[in-house]
């Protein structure tokens, strides 16, 4: 393959291994996003018995910023299963692979095609795209739509050569057929392109339908101990973080204060709001109301494991949801007090 990618960390030992960590961390993020976290993620866990053993807490902090957190709770998963059943090596078997947590049909034929030159097709989103246009697929997105594009995929996928194929498809759409003004002319299947040879390659694949966005607002208090501590809980495993440790949330200010008068020793200074945080999900905008508050000692009730004193100059290797930690790490520099009135954050 002369053209493509050549340089990424996956490429340069195609194990099982590591093609379903990269295919795993690739799921909805971009490359740039990815190379980064893959680095530090192999450097620390180099094989499945060493995720397996890793407690959740480190797992999530490798993972912090990376997003879909459920990735990391399912690849951790997946490493205990490999590690019980089959040795702590990943199967040979497409069907033993599909049923492991986070692996679906397209993740497991990436990782057999990928790193052991099987004949299995795959449908992530940039090779979705690429067979949208070339075979002119203008339905909506469905369950039947998927069904024609997996049948597609299997019918292209050729009987010798799947690595490289399958890296080309998906290099094709990653960085020649992309999602907006894609680089029909430097296309080497553009001349038999449908979409192209219509003209309808910048309608297709077609949207989904577009979602009202909302705005969900919430209040989150900042317990600031004598000893530079900030207490943190841990977030439920389903839902909006899920696993990660977080400051106390609550959708009203009503609630934080009570939560702050029964639950804290506070030093009796008046909670302070401080800068609003705005992070955006997928579907939704959150925005986020810190509440510092000063405390002459610990929580009078705290739920072992999960709650902790989180120690600014000493953090803790834990899971942080990306502007929890940027605001951890302002209130450690001291520059929350001077923040703007409002702090994006990704």
């Amino acid at each position: 393959m002369r053209a493509g990618r050549h340089d990424l960390p996956w490429q340069r030992d195609r194990s099982p291994y590591r093609v379903w960590i990269s295919e795993v961390m690739l799921q909805q993020t971009q490359v740039a996003t990815v190379r980064p976290y893959y680095e530090r993620f192999l450097r620390r866990f180099p094989n499945v018995r060493a995720l397996a053993a890793a407690p959740l807490d480190e797992v999530l902090h490798l993972w912090s910023g990376l997003g879909y957190y459920a990735r990391a709770r399912n690849l951790r998963r997946a490493a205990g299963l490999l590690c019980q059943e089959h040795g702590g090596e990943l199967p040979g078997s497409f069907a033993e692979l599909a049923r492991l947590p986070g692996i679906g049909r397209s993740t497991a034929g990436a990782i057999l095609a990928l790193s052991r030159d099987e004949r299995f097709p795959i449908l992530d989103g940039n090779v979705r795209r690429v067979l949208t246009r070339y075979f002119g697929i203008a339905s909506p997105p469905g369950t039947a739509t998927t069904k024609r594009l997996w049948e597609l995929a299997e019918r292209s996928t050729p009987g010798e050569r799947v690595a490289q194929y399958t890296q080309a498809i998906m290099d094709l759409g990653a960085t020649v057929c992309v999602r907006r003004r894609p680089l029909c002319e430097a296309c080497p299947l553009g001349g038999r392109c449908r979409a192209r040879r219509s003209g309808r390659q910048h309608e297709l694949p077609p949207p989904r339908a577009a979602r009202a966005r909302r705005t969900r607002r919430v209040f989150m208090v900042v317990a600031l101990s004598d000893a530079g501590s900030v207490l943190l809980e841990r977030r439920p495993e389903s839902g909006v973080w899920g696993g990660l440790w977080c400051l106390p949330q609550f959708d009203t200010v009503t609630a934080a204060h009570g939560f702050m008068r029964s639950m804290l020793a506070m030093n009796g200074r008046e909670p302070e709001p401080l800068a609003v945080l705005e992070h955006g999900f997928t579907h939704f905008d959150l925005r986020i109301t810190p509440l510092l508050v000063h405390c002459a000692g610990p929580a009078a009730v705290m739920d072992e494991g999960l709650s902790l004193w989180y120690k600014l100059r000493e953090p803790a290797p834990v899971g942080l949801p990306a502007p929890i930690s940027a605001l951890l790490g302002q209130l450690a520099g001291g520059s929350m007090f001077d923040a703007p009135a409002s702090v994006k954050s990704r």
